[in-house]
């Protein structure tokens, strides 16, 4: 059960000679801390986007489409520059999101109940997203919010599933690193992207994989732990689910897991913003 994208011998122009470009302008890295004062909860949110593009969408020559990643249970919403500098490259907006607070209750399974007893947490992170989409349309009002990609590791990936199940309307695509709970959205106009670990302690669900392939879906079998799928995993696992994601953004379909990494030695990243209140 695999459909690929293709990656041709320079990986994506991006690669090649979109990172000059990059290097030039930039990726901007801003922490937002937000207070949701009608749930009384936190949530902290980075915030990336590309300089040059970020202009252009100022000066009303272009829409930044935005790109929202969830957090896997006990990893930091930070913990994910490796997948948010590839979709700011592109000139996405991005927004990590903190999904889980120290207070909150830790995560349990429920044989028999809805996503084994997890319906609330992933409720809880719809919310989360509903709340800073709100919040980034103050900020980013030159973005397009009404076709989202809804990116996801583990538990986030699962919330990211959840949160396009809810709000199909507002999806355009699904990006989920070992999500194991929530049954993939099966839609014509929806694209998906997951990488499957090859990890024996984190198990998927029966029935979140579709049983059948259909276009615009694309399930890479990887030999990667399913911890490695942070800013955590070595730089090799990194690499190439970069590559791949970069020619799922750029429309190639059908080949194996990206034979070869992206340089993103180029990038320049600044966390000069300071947390807003």
């Amino acid at each position: 059960m695999r459909r690929g994208i293709t990656v041709l011998a320079c990986v994506s122009a991006l690669a090649v000679g979109g990172y000059v470009a990059i290097s030039k302008w930039g990726i901007q890295h801003e922490s937002l801390a937000l207070f949701d004062a009608v749930r009384q909860r936190p949530v902290t949110v980075d915030v990336a986007v590309r300089k040059d593009y970020e202009m252009k969408a100022n000066a009303g020559f272009w829409r930044l489409p935005v790109a929202v990643i969830s957090n896997g249970n006990t990893v930091r919403n930070t913990e994910y520059s490796f997948l948010a500098n590839v979709f700011a490259a592109r000139g996405y907006l991005v927004a990590s999101v903190q999904q889980d607070l120290p207070t909150d209750p830790p995560l349990v399974t429920k044989v028999g109940e809805p996503y084994v007893g997890r319906l609330p947490v992933y409720k809880k992170g719809e919310a989360n997203i509903l709340f800073t989409l709100d919040e980034l349309k103050k900020r980013h009002p030159n973005a397009d919010y009404e076709h989202l990609t809804m990116v996801g590791h583990s538990n986030g990936g699962d919330t990211a599933m959840y949160f396009a199940k809810e709000h199909p309307d507002m999806v355009r695509q699904v990006v989920t690193l070992d999500n194991l709970r929530v049954p993939f959205v099966i839609r014509d106009k929806m694209k998906i992207l997951s990488f499957r670990s090859d990890d024996p302690q984190f198990k998927t669900d029966p029935g979140v994989l579709p049983a059948k392939l259909s276009n615009g879906i694309n399930i890479i079998k990887t030999k990667f732990m399913h911890t490695w799928m942070s800013d955590r995993g070595p730089d090799t696992a990194k690499e190439r689910i970069q590559a791949t994601l970069d020619a799922f953004l750029g429309g190639e379909q059908e080949s194996e897991l990206a034979p070869a990494p992206v340089d993103t030695k180029n990038l320049i990243v600044s966390n000069d913003a300071a947390p807003q209140p």
